[in-house]
């Protein structure tokens, strides 16, 4: 199926009472995440934690399938080949890691903070596609459904497009949250990659929010929902295409964000629960070594080592080791081994982290 894509905005109208409505809501349920967000005191907790979480369900979409352990050894070992999947969802959180720190120091999310984001994926400078053939087609039947543009000159100018679309609000005078339906959508159907579109859209999805200041760090991630209503996601994107159903893109699209904002809470919620707990339990029991920076480092990483502690604290290895055992001892922590190494998992984050995949 092929068709010219059209520049942004489109000619349809998009404030129709219903979708007026699901805004209203979604931001209700967005604004309360951004608060219960600001009560962690270290934000880079929810930074890691739900990066490498985003990471793992983006991936899934792709159909790049690990596990929350593979993910996390991969975090301690990165020297070490794990599977390769696992080293995919490592690069996804980083490049979304890194695309927050190149929007807060530019406050803009241009092309070239897009291509900084692909490149750090794909691992490669190709940059937009070059050269012809791209379709994008039915899995089972093989049949072609989309052809994106196909010629550099295009996609270069619909990106261009795209970015004054993100960028300058006076162009077109929507909700953020409409605008950010309108941006996944075209980003997606110009597919200006080779490789990395569906992350690389995901992870624009999230830093928009950020800069249009809905969120202060990026903790809401769309993609279990995309999961989980993954034939709705393609046959609705595809609906637009060739019937303009822009309102009912427009609807699915605000229910993702009202929907994973609410799971998100409810996330953040009991990871902040959890770190009270470990903070009193600590603070109470051993005095001697209990410290924020301890708390940060069993919470900013569901796996860690003896390594980290020692860096993190600024101790002596046997030091590191006494307090991680005492934790093992107490039921904070439990030890593993991999390979020679051992590492300590915080059993209460990453049961939160599991539990929250099928949610």
């Amino acid at each position: 199926m092929s068709n010219m894509l059209e520049p942004l905005p489109p000619k349809a109208d998009l404030e129709t009472k219903a979708i007026l409505k699901k805004c209203a809501i979604a931001h209700r349920f967005l604004a309360e995440l951004k608060g219960i967000s600001e009560t962690i005191p270290n934000q880079e907790i929810l930074i890691n934690t739900l990066a490498l979480q985003e990471a793992k369900d983006s991936s899934a979409i792709e159909n790049i399938i690990t596990t929350h352990d593979e993910i996390f050894q991969q975090e301690l070992f990165p020297e070490s080949t794990l599977n390769s999947a696992a080293k995919e969802v490592r690069d996804y959180a980083q490049a979304l890691k890194t695309g927050f720190g190149l929007i807060k120091t530019s406050g803009i999310l241009a092309t070239a903070q897009i291509l900084a984001i692909q490149e750090i994926l794909e691992k490669n400078k190709a940059g937009f596609r070059k050269l012809p053939g791209t379709e994008l087609k039915n899995q089972q039947t093989g049949e072609t459904i989309y052809t994106p543009p196909q010629n550099n000159d295009d996609i270069v100018r619909l990106m261009a497009n795209l970015e004054t679309f993100i960028n300058v609000d006076d162009v077109y005078d929507a909700d953020p949250l409409v605008k950010m339906a309108l941006i996944h959508y075209q980003f997606e159907s110009i597919h200006p990659f080779y490789d990395g579109n569906g992350r690389t859209g995901r992870i624009i999805n999230v830093l928009y929010l950020t800069l249009k200041h809905l969120l202060n760090i990026p903790v809401l991630y769309l993609s279990r929902h995309i999961v989980n209503t993954k034939t709705d996601y393609y046959r609705l994107l595809q609906k637009v295409r060739t019937d303009n159903a822009w309102e009912e893109w427009t609807l699915y699209m605000l229910e993702c964000i009202e929907s994973t904002a609410k799971n998100t809470i409810d996330i953040v919620g009991r990871i902040r629960k959890a770190l009270l707990d470990y903070k009193h339990q600590i603070r109470n029991n051993h005095p001697t070594f209990y410290s924020q920076d301890l708390i940060n480092n069993l919470f900013c990483h569901p796996y860690t080592k003896i390594e980290y502690i020692e860096r993190d604290l600024n101790i002596s290895r046997p030091t590191a080791s006494k307090y991680l055992e005492t934790l093992v001892t107490d039921g904070l922590l439990q030890k593993e081994k991999y390979k020679t190494s051992n590492f300590y998992i915080n059993t209460a984050l990453l049961q939160i982290l599991s539990n929250s995949t099928t949610s």
